[in-house]
């Protein structure tokens, strides 16, 4: 992981030696690393139930149709949550609330394994929802009081790789935990939500210790290099951009970005919560289906870095988006015209690298309008709206799997709303002509 994440001279200028230079080079090995492997837990929580449903559906007797509520319902309690959490983050301080973030969040992951039946799986789901709300926007927000737009899209890339890794690694991981089936008397299934749960605490617990709220209060930097960083932060506020939240949100750039930001999380969540069960259609282990499901993600991680080095050289964002959403539509399409394992495989990681790249690359974008508390607020509305394709790409392909006894209708579905998303982001571009 640290080879993959690790930045590069010309990414943060170790060849120079200006006190700015030194402090993003400092805050890239303090803050980064601890943030993404948060990250990487949290998306392992979120989405490892793909993992647990090979044991866990049959266990309490869920169809497809509530399995895909269940993995999408979190979204719920996540979409209203998400404005409040990250304004209460902005007045008390990120470290404090982080903290509490991955504290509570991890305690709801565990307490998955207590599920015996629909109701109940939702229930977990949901408070997983709640607790974990406010994570990613508000660590997008805490990166752009770190890190000046010119070092900004390397460090979020760096960042959002955590969620592609989580999935690389996350495979083995939980297919491995399934293994220890009736130890203890206790499902596989289920110590993997214990498993997987417990170190966000922990990570909570450090957080108090690593981070701090503001470069003005940072340990690791020189005096010499917090005044740098402060008046590059300074000096980089986009003139036009809008700091009152309530004039953010009814901006209708910020209304267009939460429909992108909808229709490809529809397609990221669809496609990586139903995967190991598309692969468990192909009569393979679960021990298979854990290591084979690593390679669209070790393929995404690598295209996640590209698009971004891409972005940093060109500046062109908003083209490199529509790349990135149109190589979702062929990968989820071709699919379903080549169903056999391996070809089948190849075009679903063609999808993945475009819906989990595109994630880098708009994130980079609102920050073109959004500024000071509207960023704060601004990203997590846009974020909350946008968030609740996690819902509907999942249970669009648990229902449509019922009704038609196939996921073909599903990847057509994920692939509509990808089209959808091209269209919205054509329109943010004659709106944001800077990205």
């Amino acid at each position: 992981m640290a080879a993959m994440v690790a930045p590069t001279s010309s990414d943060f200028g170790r060849e120079s030696d200006t006190a700015l230079e030194r402090a993003i080079r400092k805050n890239t090995w303090r803050i980064i690393p601890f943030l993404g492997l948060a990250y990487l837990i949290n998306f392992l929580d979120r989405t490892s139930v793909g993992f647990a449903a090979l044991q866990m559906n049959k266990a309490l007797g869920l169809t497809a149709t509530q399995f895909g509520w269940g993995a999408g319902i979190l979204f719920f309690s996540y979409c209203v949550l998400e404005v409040p959490s990250n304004i209460v983050m902005y007045h008390v301080g990120a470290r404090r609330w982080l903290a509490r973030i991955m504290i509570t969040w991890g305690l709801a992951a565990t307490a998955t394994a207590l599920a015996v039946g629909p109701q109940s799986f939702y229930l977990a789901r949901f408070m997983l929802g709640v607790f974990e709300a406010g994570l990613f926007p508000g660590v997008l927000w805490y990166i752009s009081i770190w890190y000046p737009a010119k070092y900004r899209t390397n460090a979020m890339a760096l960042f959002i790789a955590a969620a592609p890794l989580s999935q690389l690694v996350g495979g083995p991981i939980s297919v491995s935990l399934l293994q220890m089936d009736g130890l203890l008397g206790i499902a596989g299934w289920q110590w993997m939500f214990v498993m997987e749960g417990a170190p966000a605490v922990l990570l909570g617990i450090a957080c108090l210790w690593v981070l701090a709220d503001r470069p003005e209060q940072a340990t690791w930097l020189s005096s010499e290099e917090k005044a740098a960083l402060v008046g590059a932060l300074a000096a980089d506020t986009q003139e036009n951009a809008k700091k009152d939240l309530g004039a953010a949100m009814r901006d209708p750039r910020v209304m267009v970005s939460a429909l992108i930001v909808f229709c490809y999380t529809a397609g990221s969540y669809g496609l990586s919560l139903w995967l190991p069960l598309i692969l468990k259609g192909h009569d393979l282990s679960n021990l298979a289906i854990g290591w084979l499901s690593t390679i669209p993600y070790l393929f995404a991680t690598a295209s996640t870095f590209l698009f971004a080095y891409f972005v940093r050289k060109t500046g062109r964002k908003i083209y490199t988006l529509l790349v990135t959403l149109l190589l979702g539509i062929v990968g989820m399409v071709l699919s379903v015209f080549f169903p056999s394992l391996v070809s089948a495989l190849v075009w679903i990681t063609v999808g993945l690298m475009g819906v989990i790249s595109a994630r880098t690359i708009f994130y980079t974008i609102p920050q073109h309008f959004l500024a000071a508390a509207a960023a704060a607020g601004g990203l997590a509305f846009i974020n909350a709206l946008g968030a609740f394709g996690g819902f509907v790409g999942p249970v669009m392909v648990g229902w449509l799997k019922d009704a038609t006894g196939s996921y073909n209708a599903g990847m057509f579905g994920m692939a509509a709303l990808l089209g959808v998303a091209i269209g919205a982001t054509m329109i943010l571009k004659r709106m944001v002509r800077t990205a």
